[in-house]
Protein backbone atom coordinates (compact mmCIF):
# COMPACT_ATOMS: atom_id res chain seq x y z
CA UNK A 1 0.00 0.00 0.00
CA UNK A 2 2.64 2.62 0.81
CA UNK A 3 4.31 1.70 -2.35
CA UNK A 4 0.97 2.61 -4.44
CA UNK A 5 0.82 5.51 -2.32
CA UNK A 6 4.40 7.06 -3.27
CA UNK A 7 3.87 5.96 -6.76
CA UNK A 8 0.15 7.81 -6.61
CA UNK A 9 2.02 11.00 -5.11
CA UNK A 10 4.87 10.75 -7.61
CA UNK A 11 2.71 10.97 -10.51
CA UNK A 12 0.98 13.64 -8.98
CA UNK A 13 3.62 15.75 -8.96
CA UNK A 14 5.28 14.82 -12.18
CA UNK A 15 2.17 16.16 -13.52
CA UNK A 16 1.82 19.10 -11.29
CA UNK A 17 5.55 19.91 -12.43
CA UNK A 18 5.16 19.40 -16.03
CA UNK A 19 2.26 21.87 -16.28
CA UNK A 20 3.78 24.27 -14.52
CA UNK A 21 7.91 24.09 -16.38
CA UNK A 22 6.25 22.87 -19.64
CA UNK A 23 4.92 26.02 -20.77
CA UNK A 24 7.85 27.73 -19.98
CA UNK A 25 9.96 25.76 -21.37
CA UNK A 26 8.36 25.53 -24.89
CA UNK A 27 8.81 29.49 -24.90
CA UNK A 28 12.28 29.19 -23.58
CA UNK A 29 12.85 26.88 -26.74
CA UNK A 30 10.96 29.01 -29.03
CA UNK A 31 13.12 31.91 -28.18
CA UNK A 32 15.80 30.34 -30.07
CA UNK A 33 13.62 29.49 -33.28
CA UNK A 34 12.76 31.19 -36.54
CA UNK A 35 9.15 31.80 -37.65
CA UNK A 36 9.28 28.97 -39.87
CA UNK A 37 10.11 26.50 -37.42
CA UNK A 38 7.60 28.02 -34.67
CA UNK A 39 4.86 28.10 -37.41
CA UNK A 40 5.39 24.64 -38.42
CA UNK A 41 5.28 23.54 -34.56
CA UNK A 42 9.14 21.91 -35.34
CA UNK A 43 10.17 20.18 -32.71
CA UNK A 44 14.05 20.70 -33.16
CA UNK A 45 16.01 24.17 -34.99
CA UNK A 46 15.35 23.22 -38.59
CA UNK A 47 17.37 26.29 -39.33
CA UNK A 48 19.46 26.41 -36.82
CA UNK A 49 19.80 28.31 -33.28
CA UNK A 50 18.74 31.81 -33.61
CA UNK A 51 20.56 33.68 -31.20
CA UNK A 52 19.95 37.01 -32.74
CA UNK A 53 16.21 37.20 -31.35
CA UNK A 54 17.22 38.15 -28.31
CA UNK A 55 19.42 41.12 -30.05
CA UNK A 56 16.40 42.07 -32.05
CA UNK A 57 14.10 42.60 -28.91
CA UNK A 58 16.15 44.81 -27.91
CA UNK A 59 16.11 46.45 -30.78
CA UNK A 60 12.11 45.74 -31.35
CA UNK A 61 10.96 47.17 -28.03
CA UNK A 62 12.83 49.57 -25.17
CA UNK A 63 13.10 46.53 -23.05
CA UNK A 64 16.48 48.53 -21.40
CA UNK A 65 14.56 51.18 -20.15
CA UNK A 66 11.15 49.49 -19.15
CA UNK A 67 13.64 46.43 -17.23
CA UNK A 68 15.14 49.55 -15.16
CA UNK A 69 11.49 51.19 -14.68
CA UNK A 70 10.24 47.39 -13.33
CA UNK A 71 13.39 47.12 -10.76
CA UNK A 72 12.81 50.54 -9.44
CA UNK A 73 9.20 50.10 -8.88
CA UNK A 74 9.10 46.62 -7.97
CA UNK A 75 11.87 46.99 -5.09
CA UNK A 76 10.30 50.16 -4.01
CA UNK A 77 6.73 49.40 -3.60
CA UNK A 78 7.97 46.24 -1.86
CA UNK A 79 9.86 48.30 0.60
CA UNK A 80 7.47 50.71 1.47
CA UNK A 81 4.72 48.00 1.37
CA UNK A 82 7.13 45.93 4.27
CA UNK A 83 7.86 48.99 6.02
CA UNK A 84 4.21 50.42 6.21
CA UNK A 85 2.32 47.44 7.13
CA UNK A 86 4.78 45.08 9.35
CA UNK A 87 4.57 47.41 12.50
CA UNK A 88 0.99 47.59 12.45
CA UNK A 89 0.43 44.13 11.65
CA UNK A 90 3.13 43.23 14.45
CA UNK A 91 0.60 46.10 16.87
CA UNK A 92 -2.66 44.06 15.62
CA UNK A 93 -1.31 40.50 16.68
CA UNK A 94 -0.27 41.72 20.03
CA UNK A 95 -2.54 44.23 21.40
CA UNK A 96 -6.58 44.68 21.78
CA UNK A 97 -7.77 47.71 21.24
CA UNK A 98 -11.31 49.24 20.41
CA UNK A 99 -12.43 48.40 16.51
CA UNK A 100 -9.69 45.74 15.99
CA UNK A 101 -11.88 43.29 14.37
CA UNK A 102 -13.44 46.07 12.41
CA UNK A 103 -9.97 47.04 10.91
CA UNK A 104 -9.02 43.28 9.99
CA UNK A 105 -12.60 42.84 8.55
CA UNK A 106 -11.84 45.28 5.95
CA UNK A 107 -8.66 44.53 4.87
CA UNK A 108 -10.35 41.28 4.39
CA UNK A 109 -12.82 42.99 2.10
CA UNK A 110 -10.16 44.75 0.56
CA UNK A 111 -9.11 41.60 -0.89
CA UNK A 112 -12.21 40.89 -2.29
CA UNK A 113 -12.52 43.56 -4.34
CA UNK A 114 -11.62 43.23 -7.93
CA UNK A 115 -8.56 45.77 -8.90
CA UNK A 116 -10.39 46.56 -12.12
CA UNK A 117 -13.24 48.09 -10.13
CA UNK A 118 -10.40 50.63 -9.10
CA UNK A 119 -9.17 51.80 -11.98
CA UNK A 120 -11.37 54.61 -12.93
CA UNK A 121 -10.91 56.46 -9.12
CA UNK A 122 -7.45 55.39 -8.75
CA UNK A 123 -6.60 57.07 -12.64
CA UNK A 124 -8.79 60.37 -11.10
CA UNK A 125 -6.74 60.59 -7.65
CA UNK A 126 -3.31 59.89 -9.54
CA UNK A 127 -4.04 62.30 -11.84
CA UNK A 128 -5.07 64.94 -9.64
CA UNK A 129 -2.44 64.25 -6.86
CA UNK A 130 0.21 64.96 -9.97
CA UNK A 131 1.37 61.22 -10.23
CA UNK A 132 0.31 60.41 -13.14
CA UNK A 133 2.71 58.78 -15.61
CA UNK A 134 5.51 58.46 -12.83
CA UNK A 135 7.24 55.50 -11.06
CA UNK A 136 6.10 57.12 -7.55
CA UNK A 137 2.91 56.53 -8.86
CA UNK A 138 3.06 53.29 -9.69
CA UNK A 139 5.25 52.47 -6.41
CA UNK A 140 2.69 53.92 -4.21
CA UNK A 141 -0.46 51.92 -6.14
CA UNK A 142 1.47 48.67 -6.20
CA UNK A 143 2.26 48.85 -2.53
CA UNK A 144 -1.09 49.53 -1.51
CA UNK A 145 -2.34 46.81 -3.56
CA UNK A 146 -0.02 44.58 -1.37
CA UNK A 147 -0.49 46.06 2.16
CA UNK A 148 -3.77 43.13 2.79
CA UNK A 149 -1.61 40.10 1.38
CA UNK A 150 0.76 41.64 3.58
CA UNK A 151 -1.06 42.12 6.52
CA UNK A 152 -2.22 38.43 6.87
CA UNK A 153 1.26 36.80 6.00
CA UNK A 154 2.95 39.20 8.57
CA UNK A 155 0.44 38.84 11.32
CA UNK A 156 0.15 35.51 11.45
CA UNK A 157 3.34 34.89 11.87
CA UNK A 158 3.77 37.18 14.80
CA UNK A 159 0.90 35.11 16.47
CA UNK A 160 3.97 31.95 16.63
CA UNK A 161 6.39 34.35 18.58
CA UNK A 162 6.56 33.71 22.11
CA UNK A 163 5.36 36.58 24.58
CA UNK A 164 7.90 35.66 26.61
CA UNK A 165 10.91 37.37 24.44
CA UNK A 166 9.07 40.21 24.47
CA UNK A 167 8.11 40.48 28.37
CA UNK A 168 12.29 39.66 28.52
CA UNK A 169 12.96 42.92 26.90
CA UNK A 170 10.86 44.82 28.64
CA UNK A 171 12.52 43.68 32.03
CA UNK A 172 15.59 44.90 30.22
CA UNK A 173 14.31 48.07 29.48
CA UNK A 174 13.50 48.20 26.13
CA UNK A 175 10.85 50.09 24.60
CA UNK A 176 8.19 49.70 22.21
CA UNK A 177 10.54 50.07 19.21
CA UNK A 178 13.56 48.93 20.63
CA UNK A 179 11.71 45.13 20.88
CA UNK A 180 10.84 45.18 17.83
CA UNK A 181 13.08 46.27 15.89
CA UNK A 182 16.10 44.11 18.15
CA UNK A 183 13.92 40.88 18.81
CA UNK A 184 11.08 40.71 16.60
CA UNK A 185 12.12 41.92 13.10
CA UNK A 186 15.17 39.26 12.97
CA UNK A 187 12.77 36.61 13.99
CA UNK A 188 9.96 37.89 11.66
CA UNK A 189 12.56 36.76 8.36
CA UNK A 190 10.64 34.19 6.75
CA UNK A 191 7.57 36.50 7.19
CA UNK A 192 9.22 39.62 5.57
CA UNK A 193 10.43 36.86 2.84
CA UNK A 194 7.47 35.71 2.24
CA UNK A 195 5.61 38.80 2.13
CA UNK A 196 8.59 40.60 0.27
CA UNK A 197 8.52 37.97 -2.65
CA UNK A 198 4.87 38.03 -3.57
CA UNK A 199 5.08 41.68 -3.45
CA UNK A 200 7.56 41.96 -6.14
CA UNK A 201 5.82 39.36 -8.07
CA UNK A 202 2.64 41.39 -8.18
CA UNK A 203 4.75 44.50 -9.15
CA UNK A 204 6.82 43.06 -11.82
CA UNK A 205 3.86 41.50 -13.87
CA UNK A 206 1.04 43.75 -12.92
CA UNK A 207 -0.33 45.31 -16.38
CA UNK A 208 -3.67 46.99 -15.98
CA UNK A 209 -2.66 49.68 -13.71
CA UNK A 210 0.58 50.52 -15.26
CA UNK A 211 -0.84 51.03 -18.84
CA UNK A 212 -3.69 53.32 -16.83
CA UNK A 213 -1.36 55.48 -15.51
CA UNK A 214 1.33 55.88 -17.43
CA UNK A 215 2.12 57.04 -21.20
CA UNK A 216 4.73 56.63 -23.31
CA UNK A 217 8.07 54.60 -23.03
CA UNK A 218 9.58 56.35 -20.38
CA UNK A 219 7.70 55.13 -17.36
CA UNK A 220 6.28 51.77 -18.66
CA UNK A 221 7.17 49.02 -17.40
CA UNK A 222 8.26 45.12 -18.47
CA UNK A 223 4.63 44.06 -19.51
CA UNK A 224 3.69 46.73 -21.58
CA UNK A 225 6.51 46.29 -23.45
CA UNK A 226 5.35 42.80 -24.08
CA UNK A 227 1.94 44.20 -25.18
CA UNK A 228 3.73 46.95 -27.28
CA UNK A 229 5.43 44.10 -29.11
CA UNK A 230 2.61 41.86 -29.67
CA UNK A 231 0.62 44.70 -31.06
CA UNK A 232 3.20 46.07 -33.66
CA UNK A 233 5.80 43.34 -34.40
CA UNK A 234 3.47 39.71 -33.77
CA UNK A 235 5.41 38.83 -36.91
CA UNK A 236 8.91 38.33 -35.19
CA UNK A 237 7.30 35.72 -32.89
CA UNK A 238 11.60 34.28 -31.95
CA UNK A 239 12.26 37.55 -30.95
CA UNK A 240 8.82 38.02 -28.89
CA UNK A 241 9.65 34.75 -27.43
CA UNK A 242 12.87 36.09 -26.08
CA UNK A 243 11.13 39.05 -24.57
CA UNK A 244 8.81 36.64 -22.86
CA UNK A 245 12.09 34.80 -21.16
CA UNK A 246 13.80 38.50 -20.47
CA UNK A 247 10.47 39.12 -18.38
CA UNK A 248 9.54 35.95 -16.67
CA UNK A 249 13.35 35.28 -15.23
CA UNK A 250 13.99 37.88 -13.02
CA UNK A 251 10.94 36.72 -11.04
CA UNK A 252 11.72 32.83 -11.02
CA UNK A 253 15.38 33.82 -9.81
CA UNK A 254 13.97 36.03 -6.83
CA UNK A 255 11.49 33.27 -5.83
CA UNK A 256 14.88 30.15 -6.17
CA UNK A 257 16.61 32.69 -4.31
CA UNK A 258 14.89 33.02 -1.37
CA UNK A 259 12.21 29.56 -1.70
CA UNK A 260 13.54 28.41 1.42
CA UNK A 261 12.16 31.08 3.68
CA UNK A 262 9.16 31.73 2.00
CA UNK A 263 8.39 28.55 2.74
CA UNK A 264 9.50 28.60 6.21
CA UNK A 265 7.50 31.83 6.73
CA UNK A 266 4.22 30.32 5.14
CA UNK A 267 4.14 26.94 6.83
CA UNK A 268 4.92 29.20 10.28
CA UNK A 269 2.29 31.67 9.57
CA UNK A 270 -0.03 28.44 8.87
CA UNK A 271 -0.27 27.42 12.42
CA UNK A 272 -1.99 30.05 13.82
CA UNK A 273 -4.31 32.91 12.52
Amino acid sequence: MKYINKILIGTFLTVIIAFSIGPFIWVLISSFKGNADILSSTKGFGNGLKLANYSNAFKIAPLARFYVNSIIVAIGSTALNLVAISMAAYVIARHNFKGKKFFKLMFSLALLIPSAALLQPLYITVNKAGLYDSLIGLIIVYAGFGLPTTLFIMMSYFLTIPKELEESAYLDGAGFFRTFSTIILPIAKPAFATAGVLQFLLSWNEFQFALTLTTGNNKRTLPLALYYFKSAFASDYGAMFAAVVLVTIPSILVYIALQEQVVSGLAAGSVKG
